[in-house]
């Protein structure tokens, strides 16, 4: 298992006045703008990405979360040129971390959506992106990694609570469905309640 930054199964920590995870790489996004008045963290979406379509690895996330994505690289590419989203953090198959927005901005990476009658996601949201699809099994790394940020986010933002946690399918039913039938729910869960009763907000075993 592997937590980045720290060693594996390690904490980690969220600096609320920045919105950014202490000692992870930041590529900030121009696709991001100030959340609405009053607006603060309340809910967390997992989304599930992968460029091209089915294929890990590789700057091309980075690139269109950036809009630096070359058109010409593949012919994908061309269908999404114009694209312009954002997710707060990306976590790679291998558990590294990397964050494109401050967690107290907003990322556009909800499109339309509605969680629990309440609409517009992105304004209250925190997007998070996991390299894989929605047929294939994400990797332990990867639980471990998003567990440890939901648990450092719970720590950060006080309106944040442990069953605010969705996937883009919950939010926007019918248009998303990832991350996809083979995320293991019960996994995250169970790894944010330890991390949530370990006293250095460990995940790992």
């Amino acid at each position: 298992m592997r937590v980045v930054p720290g060693s594996a199964g390690s904490g980690l920590k969220v600096d609320a006045p920045s919105g950014l995870v202490e000692g992870a790489r930041y590529l900030p996004s121009p696709n991001q703008d100030a959340r609405p008045p009053g607006c603060v963290p309340e809910l967390i979406v997992v989304h599930g990405i992968s460029l091209p379509p089915g294929q890990f690895g590789g700057p091309w996330i980075e690139h269109l979360f950036t809009n630096s994505l070359e058109p010409s690289a593949h012919a994908y590419f061309e269908q999404i040129r114009d694209l312009r989203v954002s997710a707060h953090a990306l976590i790679r198959r291998d558990g590294t971390l990397v964050q494109f927005v401050p967690f107290g901005m907003r990322a556009w990476h909800a499109g339309e959506s509605c969680w629990r009658g309440r609409e517009r996601c992105n304004d209250f949201s925190i997007g998070v992106e996991l390299e894989g699809i929605d047929s294939g099994p994400y990797e332990e790394a990867q639980y471990t990694t998003l567990a440890a940020l939901v648990v450092a986010l719970l720590e950060a933002y006080p309106k944040l609570r442990p069953d605010a946690i969705a996937g883009h399918c919950d939010i926007a039913p019918g248009r998303k469905t990832d991350p996809g039938a083979a995320f293991e729910w019960p996994r995250l869960h169970a790894l944010v309640r330890r991390g949530l009763e370990s006293p250095r907000g460990s995940v790992s075993a």
